[in-house]
């Protein structure tokens, strides 16, 4: 409980900063995006103590992915305007597996408008094995997409399963977990709630 008293700190810091005059705001800018990693990084316990917050957003790669159900391709410039924290995982990776669950369970909590859990199925993984995984685990609230052939992954420089990586709202890369982490511990809700709160 004590990570959610921060939030409405971190809330404050970033109203705070919403509100100075144009002028003061461009000579503060980089303090003021220090004092949010910090808040950011305070949040952190546990399995999120892995999350890396890096100094300065980062590209995101433009690669396309497929869509679940043969739907086409999408990319993550569709999500832009929502926080997303994207998941790359495959169906024979055993700490991939282990975190779906509650992956499912932080999008049934923050998914909508602002917020969204992006899974893609990495490398190797069947349309028939992905869906009898989600049915047997009841993963109703996460999208089947997959990444092939791992272009995606290989552009992002992911060189492990499962890694997590959350996008701001511009659609950069503002953060990174290597390995599996429990996702809806009360640190995961706290950092995904101040995320969400921040724009």
């Amino acid at each position: 409980m004590r990570l959610f008293r921060l939030i409405p700190l971190y809330m404050a810091m970033a109203l705070g900063a919403n509100i100075l005059a144009p002028a003061v705001l461009s000579t503060v800018h980089l303090g003021a995006a220090h004092a949010e990693e910090v808040a950011l990084a305070d949040l952190r316990e546990g399995d999120m103590r892995k999350l890396i917050f890096h100094p300065t957003p980062m590209a995101a790669s433009e690669k396309s992915f497929q869509l679940a159900d043969k739907a086409g391709s999408g990319s993550l410039a569709d999500y832009r305007g929502k926080v997303v924290l994207l998941n790359f995982w495959a169906t024979w990776c055993a700490p991939c597996r282990k975190e779906m669950p509650m992956l499912s369970a932080l999008q049934k909590e923050f998914g909508g408008e602002d917020f969204e859990v992006l899974t893609l199925a990495t490398g190797r993984n069947t349309p028939g094995g992905i869906a009898k995984f989600f049915d047997e685990n009841g993963l109703t609230d996460l999208p089947r997409h997959q990444d092939g052939k791992g272009l995606l992954a290989k552009d992002m420089k992911v060189f492990g399963l499962p890694t997590t990586v959350i996008l701001d709202r511009e659609g950069q890369e503002i953060a990174r977990l290597r390995g599996d982490a429990d996702w809806y511990s009360d640190s995961a809700r706290a950092i995904v709630a101040a995320l969400v709160a921040k724009d």
